[in-house]
């Protein structure tokens, strides 16, 4: 019992410490530094939650900018199922998934001959990315604007406001929030 019980409190403080107090401690010092964040970057209208801007969701209407495909399961952007596809280059799963992609672009859009944007037939590495480049959101402003009954001058310039720059100015390259985007087209007024 004599080395039992030193065994069972450092158990036990090693619990409350590890297990309670640092998780509170972190969690309340980043609701104080960052609450937009730690509350999952929520996009709101009005009293209303749209969605969050980490996590892509899926617009299949021809008014709407459509993002990268999602490779999550059972449905896409299931931010419980985080995770790409894991197919390789070679794989003829991948190539069938892109083919089909690129046609339902094609069927969409059938006067767009442009090159297809690869970030708009291929899953990224979570599955849920929120962010197309600005070229999927030009390949797509044709078709967008011909739904809507909008002038592409209109919707170009909603897709330069909402193009965000490199992280720090370095890391990655120029993005647009699709849910960002389709909400400011929300907004306008054909």
């Amino acid at each position: 019992m004599s080395v039992l019980r030193p065994v069972i409190v450092c158990f036990s403080l090693l619990t409350i410490i590890t297990g309670l107090a640092y998780p509170f401690a972190v969690t309340g010092v980043g609701q104080l530094a960052f609450p937009e964040q730690t509350s999952g970057s929520l996009i709101r209208q009005g009293n209303q939650i749209k969605g969050s801007e980490l996590i892509g969701q899926q617009f299949t209407q021809p008014r709407y900018f459509w993002g990268r495909p999602s490779a999550t399961a059972p449905f896409g952007y299931n931010g419980t199922a985080s995770g790409g596809s894991n197919l390789g280059p070679t794989n003829p799963a991948l190539k069938a998934a892109v083919e089909e992609r690129i046609k339902a672009l094609h069927d969409a859009d059938p006067e767009n001959t442009a090159p297809v944007p690869v970030d708009l037939v291929t899953a990224s590495g979570s599955g849920l990315d929120p962010h197309i480049s600005p070229a999927a959101a030009e390949y797509q402003l044709q078709r967008v604007a011909k739904a809507r009954g909008l002038q592409a001058k209109q919707i170009r310039q909603l897709i330069t406001q909402n193009t965000e720059a490199p992280q720090f100015g370095i890391f990655g390259e120029e993005r647009v929030n699709v849910l960002k985007l389709n909400l400011a087209l929300d907004s306008l007024k054909p």
